[in-house]
């Protein structure tokens, strides 16, 4: 029987089978055509949430085939694995990215922030910054969460205070969602599975508690799917990540994916400082001066060492 071709949009992800959402409505269960891994494409998944595909299947078959990939307007990318040359990519034509940041229960990392804001800027890809959990803060923690709101919007980021679990703070955050197409990503346990139960009627995303030893967040996302929002645009759940390693970024360009970092830049006596020994440097004059955040150039620093060392040490992410 003849092949049929259509299009649409991925909409999950489990790996090894996707979900396609065609143009005419459609939800077709799929696999991945063989010749399509031997591109020499340099990611561990050729298929992610948010990609526009070509399917081929035979008239009367229930699994199609994921033919071809149509290009991408952008995309959130890391590197796969520790030592790994490889990508993964995150999502796919997206018009933002939310991180979910806790402060504590569990702790979301400044340098694992700041890799994942970077890696956005890298790709084209705006993003925003959601503390959740702003309920459940005592006074040190509140004061640490208001520092920390106050560097990342001097930096240039929309920042919001929520709790998922009681609703505080969500109405703003659906504003901003609303009509947009969202990558939602964090640690495990800083609250995905549980804003997405708030946002999206019906999504029955499965929640866990944190582990009693560690703090941390039990994996209850396996797979990536994008969730419809009731005032247009989605928002697409993909697995807790412990580290967001940086890929294929050159030192010269890691200082143009830190806002305040590269608004600085213009003031360094030398135009190609790298802002780690140059005299005459703004950036470390400020840092110097306290108007740049420790924490950011930190982070700045632990990416030019990516370079150096040519791999991701999630050891370094905490």
């Amino acid at each position: 029987m003849p092949s049929l071709p259509s299009h649409g949009v991925v909409v999950k992800s489990t790996g090894s089978w996707y979900t396609v959402l065609t143009d005419a409505g459609e939800a077709v269960p799929c696999k991945v055509k063989g010749n399509l891994r031997l591109r020499g494409l340099r990611t561990t998944n050729p298929v992610a949430v948010g990609d526009r595909v070509s399917l081929v299947r035979r008239e009367g078959d229930e699994v199609a085939f994921i033919a071809e990939i149509q290009p991408r307007r952008n995309a959130v990318v890391r590197r796969a694995s520790n030592l790994s040359k490889q990508s993964h990519v995150l999502a796919a034509n997206i018009d933002q990215a939310a991180l979910l940041f806790t402060v504590a229960r569990p702790e979301t990392t400044t340098v694992f922030a700041d890799r994942f804001l970077a890696g956005a800027e890298a790709y084209g890809v705006p993003a925003i910054v959601v503390f959740n959990k702003v309920d459940d803060l005592a006074p040190d923690e509140r004061r640490r969460k208001d520092d920390l709101r106050r560097i990342y919007e001097a930096a240039g980021y929309d920042c919001y205070d929520i709790s998922a679990l009681d609703g505080t703070g969500t109405d703003a955050l659906h504003d901003a969602l609303a009509g947009k197409l969202t990558l939602l990503s964090g640690h495990s346990g800083t609250g995905k599975s549980t804003l997405l139960n708030r946002l999206v009627p019906g999504a029955g995303a499965r929640t866990a508690p944190l582990s009693d030893i560690h703090e941390m967040g039990m994996h209850t996302t396996t797979y990536s799917q994008l969730y419809p929002l009731p005032a247009g645009g989605g928002l697409i759940d993909i697995p807790g990540i412990k580290g967001f390693g940086t890929f294929d970024m050159r030192a010269a360009e890691v200082s143009h994916y830190f806002r305040d970092i590269f608004a600085l830049s213009p003031g360094c006596r030398y135009g190609g400082c790298t802002h780690t020994h140059e005299p005459g440097c703004a950036v470390r004059q400020a840092l110097d001066e306290h108007r740049l955040a420790p924490t950011r150039y930190a982070s700045y620093l632990s990416i030019l060492a990516d370079e150096g060392e040519n791999k991701y040490r999630e050891k370094d992410m905490g």
